[in-house]
């Protein structure tokens, strides 16, 4: 069974829950592997793929001081995206991914590396995960598969842990 196809599973789970997508990193990979599952429609309401700081401030709410200080690459801009997301669609749960998916020498990063994040919005409180993938010797595209599975695995193991 695929992940995306265990995350449907656990997903419908009564009661029932909802997702929503925020990414950058990933270019809407994330998105496209959730939808690639027939009857995606009954629990995901959509996703955002928003590059530029901009639009990340602008959909998501992420705070525009602090990603512009560290270009839009942090834990915290990730948690802001998938927090932003959760409002955006006014779904239960979203994930998110920012990261650089090839080595960028002005921003000093030599690695290949990506925060992501998932946001559970649950009984009038946010439950908040987070970690960091690094890919190193990875090139652009396998980053970004990488990256959207990883964050589609976390997912599936925090449905796991809490729908049993």
């Amino acid at each position: 069974m695929s992940t995306a196809a265990e995350l449907k599973k656990l997903i419908l789970r009564k009661p029932a829950l909802t997702l929503a997508v925020a990414e950058s990193l990933t270019a809407g990979q994330v998105q496209a592997r959730i939808a690639a599952v027939s009857g995606a429609s009954d629990y995901f309401l959509g996703g955002v793929t928003a590059y530029s700081l901009a639009q990340k401030v602008k959909l998501l709410g992420v705070n525009r001081t602090h990603a512009r200080s560290v270009d839009c690459v942090s834990q915290r801009v990730a948690v802001e995206m998938a927090a932003g997301a959760c409002q955006l669609f006014g779904a239960d749960l979203a994930v998110a991914t920012t990261g650089y998916a090839e080595p960028a020498p002005k921003q000093r990063v030599r690695t290949p590396h990506a925060w992501w994040a998932l946001c559970h919005r649950h009984r009038g409180a946010a439950v908040i995960l987070s970690g960091l993938i690094e890919v190193p010797g990875a090139d652009r595209v396998m980053v970004q598969e990488r990256v959207a599975e990883t964050v589609l695995v976390e997912l599936v193991n925090y449905l796991r842990e809490r729908r049993g």
